[in-house]
């Protein structure tokens, strides 16, 4: 039983949001006034500080550059500034933005957040040190030359690399998805890239990465972000994560929490319950294998995909704020062990999923899986996301 269902049963009061008296999804219309300019409404932020953890969301440094919106939409920034505590590059310190070339490093878009974030009184995370994937690594890298002496050449690349980002926001940044997925899900094996082979495997290429950013913020979290889910077809991934989870620890690698990025879906719709299946009973084993190892967690990249769903909006927001509702409440029963939330964009227009072709609806319309519509209006997942915090 999660601490939501123990503490309705016992409580007098109904709990105030999406759910109604009889605990169902109450039909909210497809946007509810916005909670911006009303002092009586908490920001998602406040609520998740009374946890001891923040909410946040990815932001971009310019239109156009990624998906989040921009520091340069006053309307986006408004909503940011309203209802985080802390923010993260979407594409801005991969080393296809920072590293052009073997031999030149170009901070200016991770810069500008940076400089924003610190005005606005917003802390920071940093997402990623190394993606570990070839389709994203720059094309330089894929295809370099790592000399007489690879291993050496390989060593010196990676180090350099993550020194120089640590180093450029030492004592602003002090939590980093170090490294972020790093499973061929096809060969339920890590993934072999330029770097691996020069180094041997790609498991050196990780444990040097985690090893090097130790060093470099001793008293840092160090994170491995992946996108494991609570979807039935998401068990094998699970079982992967485990085995590089429990491999970091049979080796001492310096790992302090696993990103969980929460891009939660609806594929398909259970009949039993209305929504897209899950498989709570699986994922809270995961959780519970992944705290067990004395990993802490954090919800790094959430948004819902609705491709299933009616094209009605407010039928369709109200299944995406159930759904999301449901998933917090379970991830919310590891408070113990849950840090900070982010978002992966606050506004619906300027979601990744958008253009991401596995979670495109055929009817072509938007993908509705933020906290607030494209108008700039809180929708029904942000009221469900501030009743999970609320009750937890």
């Amino acid at each position: 039983m999660s601490r939501r269902a123990a503490l309705a049963g016992m409580a007098a009061m109904p709990l105030i949001g999406c759910r109604g008296m009889a605990g169902g999804l109450a039909a909210p219309a497809s946007a509810v006034p916005s909670p911006l300019n009303s002092p009586a409404t908490p920001s998602l932020n406040a609520l998740a500080i009374r946890g001891g953890r923040r909410f946040g969301s990815a932001i971009a440094s310019t239109p156009g550059f990624s998906g989040a919106g921009s520091i340069q939409n006053p309307a986006y920034t408004q909503i940011v500034k309203a209802e985080c505590g802390i923010v993260v590059p979407e594409n801005e310190m991969k080393w296809q933005a920072v590293r052009p070339a073997p031999d030149r490093f170009d901070f200016s878009r991770m810069d500008q957040i940076v400089a924003w974030a610190q005005a606005n009184d917003l802390a920071m995370r940093g997402h990623t040190l190394l993606w570990h994937r070839p389709q994203w690594f720059p094309d330089w890298l894929n295809t370099f030359d790592f000399g007489a002496n690879p291993v050496r050449e390989a060593e010196r690349l990676l180090t350099e690399h993550i020194r120089a980002v640590t180093d450029r926001y030492r004592g602003v940044i002090t939590s980093y998805d170090v490294v972020n997925e790093a499973i061929d899900h096809d060969r339920h094996d890590t993934i072999e890239t330029s770097l691996s082979r020069a180094m041997g495997s790609p498991e050196a290429v990780i444990d040097l990465a985690f090893h090097t950013a130790r060093e470099q913020l001793p008293q840092g979290q160090l994170v491995y972000n992946d996108y494991m889910s609570w979807e039935p077809q998401h068990a094998k991934h699970c079982d992967d994560v485990l085995r590089l989870l429990e491999g970091f620890r049979k080796r001492g690698t310096p790992v302090d929490a696993l990103g969980i990025q929460s891009h939660i879906e609806m594929f398909d719709i259970d009949p039993a319950t209305g929504v897209g299946p899950y498989d709570e009973a699986g994922w809270r084993r995961f959780l519970d294998e992944v705290v067990g190892m004395g990993y802490r967690l954090l919800i790094t990249e959430f948004d819902v995909k609705d491709r299933a769903l009616p094209a009605d909006i407010a039928s369709r927001d109200a299944k995406v704020a159930e759904f999301a509702e449901r998933y917090f409440d379970v991830m919310l029963d590891y408070d113990a062990h849950l840090d900070d939330i982010l978002a992966w964009g606050m506004v619906n227009k300027f979601n990744w999923l958008q253009g991401f072709a596995d979670a495109k609806r055929e009817d072509g319309l938007e993908v509705r899986g933020t906290p607030y519509d494209s108008s700039y209006r809180a929708t029904p997942l942000r009221t469900a996301i501030a009743d999970s915090l609320t009750t937890y």
